[in-house]
């Protein structure tokens, strides 16, 4: 299935292919401050529609995942894997998916604090 979604202005939007029967909560000091709910895919998976300049980047600790954000409306609406190479993983906040029944998704907690 293909999801269709957005930041809340809709200057960043996307859509990303696959099957969502679940998502993370993580509590990390940054994924508990947003309040996403992430839905890891592989980055392949992920098609920006929408970007243009709006599209920013915040890393912090090693620097292994990019936060990416719209500079206008402030929403984050996935993060990807920094690396290189085909194994690259993007993880979207599945709050800023289109047409989403919420309640439907079962949701994990994981502890990133200790990660």
């Amino acid at each position: 299935m293909v999801y269709k979604g957005s930041c809340h202005c809709r200057k960043v939007a996307f859509e990303v292919e696959g099957g969502l029967s679940a998502a993370v909560r993580c509590n990390c000091s940054i994924c508990a401050r947003k309040g996403a709910l992430l839905w890891a895919v592989s980055h392949d998976r992920l098609r920006l529609v929408a970007w243009g300049d709006d599209l920013g980047r915040y890393t912090f600790g090693r620097g292994a995942i990019a936060h990416r954000f719209c500079r206008s409306c402030g929403i984050h609406p996935f993060a990807e894997d920094v690396s290189e190479g085909s194994e690259r993983s993007a993880y979207v906040n599945i709050n800023c998916l289109d047409d989403l029944d919420l309640a439907a998704v079962e949701v994990f907690d994981f502890d990133g604090r200790l990660a």
